[in-house]
């Protein structure tokens, strides 16, 4: 497995190693992210590889019993994400997105969830609006910033 990913993080290497520099002016260019990830990749299966070499890597054979409930829960949630972005924005659908995945791990506390998820994805928005000048959507919560 641990090879396989380093395979992974080589072919990803390649195409990022494709994709065209930013304008000369650009501190930090498209790609970037590409390249961190590439980078975090190869030192995922490189450590895979390390581990299982040196005897340290175990795989447990019990699996947890399939949870339907949890299933349903993520499904909702991608589901309300994907109606309610283009109605009340990034920031409100993926807040609901994070109840419903807290949710189907296990939490019970949804106000603490949606303030945790409403924090996230507006940090996330203000990082790709403001930071990247990437505007990802229009909403409720977007057009008061």
């Amino acid at each position: 497995m641990g090879a396989a990913i380093v395979i992974v993080a080589a072919i990803l290497g390649r195409q990022t190693a494709l994709i065209p520099a930013g304008a000369i002016y650009a501190e930090i260019g498209p790609r970037i992210v590409p390249w961190i990830a590439t980078a975090l990749l190869g030192t995922l299966g490189a450590s895979i590889i390390v581990e299982s070499y040196l005897g340290r890597w175990h795989v447990d054979r019990e699996h947890g019993k399939f949870d339907r409930t949890s299933l349903l829960w993520i499904g909702l949630g991608l589901g309300l994400n994907v109606a309610l972005i283009t109605v009340l924005g990034f920031v409100l659908a993926s807040a609901a997105l994070f109840v419903c995945t807290a949710r189907a791990f296990g939490s019970a506390r949804p106000l603490r969830d949606a303030a945790i998820g409403f924090a996230v994805a507006l940090a996330a928005y203000a990082g790709f609006d403001r930071l990247l000048g990437y505007r990802i959507g229009d909403g409720l919560i977007e057009n008061l910033i």
